[in-house]
C-alpha cells in the first residue's frame, strides 16, 4: 500500500463514523461500506475522490473522500476529511423530518422487550 492510500476501517474510524475500529472492520465485512459501489475488504486501500456508501445502523451516508488520515482527533477536522453527496443530505434530511412527525413507537426497544418495554407497549396500544 502506497503513503496515498489508507486502510478503509482506519479512515472510517479517524473520520468518526465508528466509535472503534473493530465496529467499521465489523461493518466493512458485513457489506454496510461499499467502497465505489463494491464490497471491499478492511484492509482496502482508500484515496481521495473515492466515493463510499456507510450504514452504521442508525444513519445512512453518502460520502466523497477528500483527505485521509490514520489518527482519530477532534470532530471539527475529522469533517474535513470527506465531503457528503447533495443526494445523501437529501435523504437524510427526508428521513429525519418523517421521524419528526411520526416516531415508531417500537424504535426506542433495541433486541427482545423487557418486562417493563412489553407493559409500556400494552399502554400505548389500549
Amino acid at each position: 500500500m502506497s503513503s496515498e492510500t489508507i486502510r478503509i476501517d482506519k479512515w472510517l474510524w479517524a473520520a468518526r463514523f465508528f466509535k472503534t475500529r473493530t465496529l467499521a472492520t465489523g461493518a466493512v465485512d458485513s457489506g454496510k461500506v461499499r467502497l465505489n459501489g463494491e464490497r471491499v475488504k478492511p484492509s482496502r486501500g482508500v484515496k481521495p475522490g473515492d466515493t463510499l456508501d456507510i450504514d452504521n445502523g442508525a444513519t445512512e451516508w453518502q460520502v466523497v473522500i477528500a483527505g485521509l488520515s490514520d489518527v482519530r482527533s477532534a470532530a471539527s477536522i475529522a469533517q474535513t476529511l470527506y465531503s457528503e453527496t447533495e443526494a445523501s443530505v437529501a435523504r437524510r434530511q427526508k428521513e429525519t423530518e418523517q421521524k419528526k412527525y411520526f416516531r415508531e413507537p417500537s424504535a426506542d426497544i433495541k433486541g427482545r422487550p423487557t418486562k417493563r418495554d412489553r407493559r409500556q407497549l400494552i399502554k400505548t396500544k389500549s
